[in-house]
């Protein structure tokens, strides 16, 4: 018992010596390696940044949110840039605006016996373009490839809604003439300014940008004075 305890000891010793060198030594041919040296070329390929020296750049990509769109992206120099944006509206976010459309669509030439009661709508569609000029500022002090950015712009909003409706007739008795249920549709082309913020940042081993934004829309063809929150995130290639 008393030569099994010793010899225990020294051989655990003996293994944790082992592990502890084979972690620190270097085999000879690591040894022989030296950091490799990557021209300017490749290292904007391997950590696209947009270098003052190589602008304008382009962008084209893909936004997520209200609304999801294609995005272009043109950088004619460091602090100025211009985006357009084509697709289509969160409609399931806008169904209480749309639900309170509803009423300004009725015919003025009811009777009095007359009613149509609003049961449900659908957006067939709702397409928007917009285009934004933008200044951005350089933010490297906080992290390197991000930038921020403000601008203004205009959007046009294309939409198509459908009413279901319930359609009753009553005599000067209040009796029942007529019931059925219906629909109608009405087209919606209105347009207007919006103003933008957002966050852009570029440091990746691929040459894209991310990016997420707040816009402020507000109608000034169709209902005046209507405001909306938008915004997403999304993606652009750049080349």
């Amino acid at each position: 018992m008393t030569l099994k305890k010793p010899f225990i000891v020294l051989f655990v010793m003996v293994l944790a010596t082992g592990y502890t060198h084979a972690q620190v030594r270097k085999s000879v041919k690591s040894a022989k390696f030296r950091v490799p040296t990557v021209s300017r070329s490749k290292m904007r390929i391997m950590c696209p940044i947009f270098e003052t020296s190589a602008y304008p750049y382009q962008g084209i990509g893909v936004k997520m949110g209200d609304p999801f769109a294609l995005t272009y992206k043109f950088y004619p120099n460091k602090n100025w840039s211009f985006t357009a944006d084509a697709g289509k509206a969160a409609s399931g976010l806008y169904n209480k605006y749309y639900r309170g459309l509803y009423e300004g669509y009725l015919p003025d030439s009811l009777s009095e016996g007359q009613t149509l009661t609003y049961l449900a709508h659908k957006a067939n569609t709702d397409w928007f373009i917009q285009a934004k000029f933008l200044y951005q500022w350089n933010m490297d002090k906080v992290s390197e490839g991000l930038q921020f950015y403000a601008g203004l712009g205009w959007q046009w909003r294309s939409s198509k809604l459908t009413y279901d409706y319930a359609y009753r007739e009553v005599d000067i008795n209040n009796l029942e003439v007529d019931s059925r249920f219906d629909k109608f549709s009405r087209n919606r082309f209105t347009y207007g300014p919006v103003a933008v913020i957002g966050f852009e940042y570029s440091y990746f081993t691929l040459p894209i940008s991310a990016f997420i934004e707040i816009e402020w829309f507000t109608d000034t063809l169709l209902d005046p004075g209507y405001q909306r929150f938008q915004g997403g995130v999304g993606l652009r290639y750049v080349f």
